[in-house]
C-alpha cells in the first residue's frame, strides 16, 4: 500500500522543480486550459504548442470562438486531426457564451454536461483551474499507477479505470491540480511506455514494479482489433485554366473538410464519370502513393493526375485556383498531396 503523504510530497517536489514549460501552464484562464486539454487529446505536446498559440491569438475569448465561422475554426485546426474535437469544443463554447454569460462553469456537474467534455477533461480542467478533488486518469496515469501498485488488470477495461480513480481519490483531496499534472508529467517523461527512466524516478521507492523487476511487464493491455485498410484512388483533376476540382466531405469522418475527389480503388472509370457527370481523362499510372492513418483505419491512396473539359460542377464540388487552396480546410494528407504535386 502506498503511503499517501510521503508519495505525494516526493512527487510534487519533483514536479515543481522539473515540470516542462508549457504556455497553458502559465495561465489561469479556464478557456485556455480547456482548449489545451482538447488539443492534447491524442496529440503530442510539441505538436500542440504552435496550434495553441495561433488559436488563442485568433480566438482569444469565449465570445470570439462562439461567433466564429466553422470554416475559419477548422482552418486553425488543420493538421491536428480528430476534427470532431474542435467541432464539439466550439459547440460547447457557444453554450457557455449563451447559457453561462461567457463564463466557463466552475461546477464539475455543469461543466461535464457540455458537448465533448468527458470524465478526463472534466477532471483535468476542474482540478487545474479550481482544485476540485477529482483524479484525472488518462493513458499516462493508467500506466504509472499500474506499475506503482503492481496491478496486472487490463487497463483497457472500464472497471480498471474506475478502480484506479477510487484508489487515487485520497491523493487529490488537496492540491488536486498539481497532483494530476504531476502524475501525467511522470508518465510522459519518466514512466514512459518503453525505455523507462526508473533511475531518475522521484517515486521509485514507492514502486512495486521496480522493486519486483516487472516494470516492462506492466501495464497489461489487451490488443485491439486490427485496423481496417481501404484502398482509394485520389484524382487531382484540372481544367484548361489550371483550376483544381475539390469536394467538401459530408460524412462523419473529416466532416466539412475539403479534398480532391477520391473513390474506392475498385470503382470503375465509368462509375466515376457517372458520379461526376463528366468525361474524365485520367493518367494511366499514379504519380505516387500515400496513406492517411486514423485510429481505427488506414487509407491507402493512389494519386492520379486527371483532366476534364467540364466547366461547372454542383456542390459539394467546385473549382479553385491554386492560390485559393489555403483559404479552405484540407486534411493533412490532402495538403501533402497538393504540396507534392506542386512542389
Amino acid at each position: 500500500m502506498i503511503e499517501t503523504k510521503q508519495f505525494k510530497d516526493d512527487l510534487l517536489n519533483w514536479f515543481h522543480k522539473n515540470k516542462r514549460q508549457m504556455p497553458w501552464r502559465e495561465t489561469s484562464n479556464p478557456y485556455y486550459i480547456w482548449l489545451s486539454e482538447v488539443m492534447l487529446q491524442q496529440t503530442q505536446v510539441n505538436t500542440v504548442r504552435p496550434y495553441y498559440k495561433a488559436f488563442i491569438e485568433r480566438f482569444p475569448t469565449i465570445e470570439s470562438l462562439s461567433e466564429a465561422n466553422e470554416e475559419d475554426v477548422l482552418k486553425y485546426w488543420e493538421g491536428l486531426g480528430y476534427y470532431s474535437r474542435v467541432r464539439n469544443f466550439q459547440e460547447a463554447v457557444k453554450e457557455v457564451h449563451h447559457s453561462y454569460h461567457g463564463v466557463v462553469p466552475d461546477n464539475p456537474d455543469d461543466f461535464k454536461k457540455l458537448k465533448g467534455v468527458g470524465p478526463y477533461t472534466n477532471a483535468a480542467v476542474m482540478s487545474i483551474v479550481h482544485n476540485h478533488p477529482i483524479p484525472a486518469v488518462d493513458g499516462n496515469v493508467l500506466r504509472v499507477w499500474s506499475r506503482l501498485t503492481g496491478n496486472d488488470s487490463d487497463i483497457a477495461a472500464p472497471k480498471t479505470k474506475k478502480l484506479y480513480e477510487d484508489e487515487l481519490q485520497p491523493f487529490v483531496e488537496e492540491h488536486s491540480g498539481d497532483f494530476n499534472q504531476a502524475m501525467m508529467e511522470l508518465g510522459a517523461t519518466i514512466c514512459t511506455p518503453k525505455k523507462t527512466l526508473c533511475i531518475m524516478c522521484p517515486v521509485q521507492k514507492h514502486c512495486y514494479a521496480f522493486a519486483n523487476g516487472i516494470v516492462e511487464e506492466l501495464p497489461v493491455k489487451k490488443k485491439k482489433i486490427k485496423k481496417k485498410t481501404i484502398d482509394f484512388n485520389v484524382l487531382y483533376i484540372t481544367n484548361r485554366s489550371g483550376e483544381i476540382l475539390v469536394r467538401q466531405r459530408d460524412t462523419k469522418l473529416l466532416n466539412g473538410m475539403w479534398e480532391f475527389p477520391m473513390f474506392e480503388a475498385d470503382e470503375s472509370i465509368h462509375s466515376i464519370e457517372e458520379t461526376l457527370d463528366a468525361v474524365i481523362d485520367i493518367d494511366q499510372t499514379p504519380e505516387f502513393t500515400t496513406k492517411h492513418v486514423f485510429t481505427h483505419m488506414t487509407w491507402n491512396m493512389n494519386v492520379y493526375r486527371a483532366h476534364t473539359q467540364k466547366s461547372e460542377f454542383d456542390y459539394p464540388y467546385k473549382w479553385i485556383k491554386k492560390e485559393e487552396k489555403d483559404q479552405l480546410s484540407f486534411s493533412t494528407s490532402m495538403s501533402k498531396i497538393f504540396n507534392q504535386l506542386n512542389g
